[in-house]
């Protein structure tokens, strides 16, 4: 039997009963890692279980737990549980998130926004802190963060999304600088607009809270389906696997991004700033002012 990418790697992924969160699972589970699986619901987890059991071969082990990554201590909970379980973490996929309040920033519920905040950056931010002394001890870890197209420009009326989406793209670019010394590669994955319930949420917050453009936008994308989720998927088990060249703080398009022949560009990508957030400058345009 042919080694799969994944074989006998434990992976933790938040975010996982639904989405992205759950085919990523799946897809782990095929390619022969052990699963470490949370959502806030386990009544969600449970349903998905008997599925994604069927997956796995007699040798692999699925464990799940109930945990909200916006609660320290659960998440302690969940990794001092997990580590008796497994013995070792190598694989942290974050991608558990919310789109958080939505509309003009100064009509928001503050308490909401927060709360997003600790989801999308927090939460994810504590989980790898947590991790990282495992990865170093055993010099091999894979970082993978949900990120997104928020991350990237604004957008009106979703003022949280955007600011933890891009607060925690910059967070890991600055830990992939720190961890350089060791086996461990962090990067951030740009999903593509996929049609999961998050499109739900938005269609039915309406016009008034997320603008006419941006309704008209999702209402189309409803339409044509939205992105390739397996594209999503694919990147992730690339991102994970020993075979896939070790990439530091980037943020990679699933959709766009020539990520699929990565060997043909890796030696200029990995000493470069392309796939990553930056200013921009006039020089960069071309203009002639602005810059001493």
């Amino acid at each position: 039997m042919s080694k799969k990418n994944l074989d006998n790697k434990t992976a933790l992924i938040t975010g996982a009963s639904s989405g992205l969160g759950l085919e990523i699972s799946k897809a782990f589970i095929k390619e022969g890692a052990n699963l470490i699986l949370c959502s806030r619901s386990l009544t969600s987890l449970n349903k998905q279980s008997k599925e994604l059991i069927k997956l796995k071969e007699s040798h692999q082990k699925i464990i799940f737990f109930s945990t909200d990554i916006t609660n320290e201590k659960e998440i302690d909970n969940l990794i001092s549980k997990s580590l008796k379980e497994f013995k070792r973490i190598e694989i942290l996929v974050n991608n558990a998130g919310i789109i958080g309040p939505k509309g003009n920033f100064e009509d928001l519920d503050w308490e909401e926004w927060i709360y997003a905040l600790k989801t999308n950056l927090l939460g994810s931010a504590y989980l790898i802190k947590k991790l990282l002394p495992i990865f170093k001890k055993n010099n091999y870890g894979r970082i993978i963060q949900i990120s997104g197209g928020g991350a990237t420009s604004p957008l009106p009326y979703q003022s949280i999304y955007a600011a933890s989406k891009a607060g925690i793209v910059r967070l890991i670019e600055t830990i992939a600088c720190e961890v350089k010394d060791f086996n461990i590669s962090a990067n951030c994955i740009a999903p593509g607009a996929l049609n999961t319930k998050i499109l739900d949420e938005y269609i039915q917050s309406g016009p008034s809270k997320l603008g006419k453009t941006f309704y008209q936008k999702i209402l189309k994308q409803r339409e044509l389906g939205g992105a390739p989720i397996e594209k999503a998927v694919n990147l992730s088990v690339a991102l994970a696997s020993e075979n896939f060249p070790l990439l530091r703080g980037k943020l990679i398009s699933a959709v766009w991004d020539d990520w699929e022949n990565i060997e043909q560009f890796y030696s200029e990508l990995k000493n470069t700033d392309v796939y990553t957030l930056r200013r921009i400058t006039a020089k960069d345009r071309s203009f002639k002012w602005g810059d001493l």
